[in-house]
């Protein structure tokens, strides 16, 4: 007798994005999405869907992208199915890192609890050219001290409508930042950022406004008032999407996945 009843899978992956125009499918552009549910496709013989824990914008990256994906129980194949099959159909710059059986009360998205980013930038006075599209870049000397004066006023929960994008669909503005610090490492600057969530472009626009800080144009106590104006015409432009990488999305240990953060330049 054939057994319909759904088996839900966890999966980790990883991805370069300067190719595609982001995670979600798009109608006649490439998309990281329509790459993997083409290559599940065709190890599960059947179409399947697939529900990320966030969308990534074009050009920017994955070092942990997690997602989930129901089939047949009948057809549910093993976990190192899924990998190896999976990879043999993506492209070069798209890879699964793991794959898991999962009950169907976890969700990538719903369930998650929080998300990291790191952003990679490039200091210097030329722009990068073996790092290009992997780095971002500014040739304004930058001050740390500066930077970590300033992002220690985004520590907390704030309505952060200064820096989300006017295409952004949240419901809400309002996202708690459990932390955002920045190190000199390897020649760049490393951001890292965790949050409950994020809006559309918030860390390419706070960056976009640490890049001004570090480098003079502005205050170190700039945030704050930009905070408080709610209005995103009155902080800095948005900063490329080069050096930006989903690198860890976190939930509950009853779920036991094998990883929550991949560290992109370790």
């Amino acid at each position: 007798m054939t057994d319909h009843k759904p088996q839900r899978f966890a999966l980790g992956l990883d991805y370069f994005g300067a190719a595609y125009c982001g995670w979600q499918r798009q109608l006649s552009q490439p998309s990281v999405q329509q790459h993997l549910e083409t290559a599940l496709s065709n190890v599960a013989a059947m179409p399947v869907s697939v529900v990320a824990a966030g969308r990534t914008d074009t050009g920017v990256h994955a070092s942990l992208q997690i997602l989930h994906f129901d089939v047949p129980h009948d057809l549910a194949r093993e976990e190192t199915a899924w990998i190896r099959g999976g990879n043999q159909f993506l492209p070069s710059d798209v890879s699964v890192r793991w794959a898991k059986r999962v009950n169907e009360d976890f969700h990538a998205r719903f369930a998650a609890t929080s998300r990291r980013y790191v952003y990679l930038l490039a200091v210097q006075s030329q722009r990068p050219g073996l790092m290009n599209g992997r780095v971002g870049w500014t040739h304004w000397p930058q001050d740390v001290s500066r930077i970590e004066t300033a992002l220690k006023s985004l520590i907390g929960k704030h309505d952060f409508t200064s820096f989300r994008a006017a295409e952004c669909q949240a419901k809400s503005p309002i996202k708690t930042i459990h932390s955002a610090t920045v190190r000199e490492h390897n020649g760049l600057l490393r951001f890292d950022f965790h949050a409950d969530a994020f809006l559309h472009h918030m860390i390419r626009n706070i960056v976009g406004a640490m890049v001004y800080i570090g480098s003079g144009r502005q205050p170190t106590d700039w945030i704050d008032p930009l905070l408080a104006a709610k209005d995103r015409t009155q902080a800095a432009p948005t900063f490329s999407p080069d050096g930006l990488y989903l690198a860890g999305i976190e939930y509950d240990e009853k779920f036991a996945l094998p990883e929550s953060f991949v560290d992109p330049v370790s």
